[in-house]
Parts: C-alpha cells; structure tokens; sequence
C-alpha cells in the first residue's frame, strides 16, 4: 500500500528515511515518539542541523529536507507530546555507557 493511501486512512506507516547515519542514530530514540509525523520531524531536525546551509533556522532547514512548510517543525518543538527530558537523559546515558568502556555508541540496541 502506498503512502499517500496509509496517510489517508490513518494507518500506521514507517517513517520516510533520510541518509543512513541520521536514521540509525534516531532510530535509538524511536520509541519516544508516538506518532511517526514527530520521529519524522526529529529526523528532518537532525539532517538540517549536519546540513551545510548557513543558517539553521526551521524555514531553511524544511526547505534543505524538502518540506512545504517549516509549520511542522514547529510544531514539533512547541506543542507535540515527546518529552525533552527522556530523550536528553536517554542521549546522556548512551554517552556515559561509551566513556565507561562499553566502546560501541550504539551498543544499546
């Protein structure tokens, strides 16, 4: 089943991919997002901010991820449901787990 047609009949779809290295270090915190339209938007922010655009503002960044509209992104940071907490804990956890010796960033999996 296509995407427009899974979007439709608000059915559960995979988020769309990025580049590789984006979606492997989001997919680490893929499960703090309850809809995949903000695992999206966390991916898209992460692709624009590695980008090398100038400025790193959401309308720039929605027009180097080929977006319509930065209201999304926006969106996502000012009212969407995932908790900045968690994931900062979350990122901080899997940093002290590779200073500690475990060695391999993603050895969470």
């Amino acid at each position: 089943m296509d995407v427009e047609l899974q979007i439709l009949k608000h059915l559960a779809r995979d988020a769309h991919p990025t580049v590789a290295i984006i979606d492997e270090y989001c997919a680490e915190y893929k499960d703090l997002f309850k809809e995949v339209r903000n695992y999206e938007c966390f991916k898209y922010l992460h692709l624009g901010i590695v980008s090398t655009i100038k400025r790193k503002s959401l309308p720039e960044i929605a027009k180097v991820v080929s977006i319509n509209s930065a209201q999304s992104l926006h969106h996502f940071l000012a009212n969407s449901n995932w908790s900045v907490d968690e994931l900062e804990q979350r990122r901080l956890n899997k940093r002290k787990d590779c200073i500690e010796g475990s060695g391999n960033y993603s050895s969470n999996r």
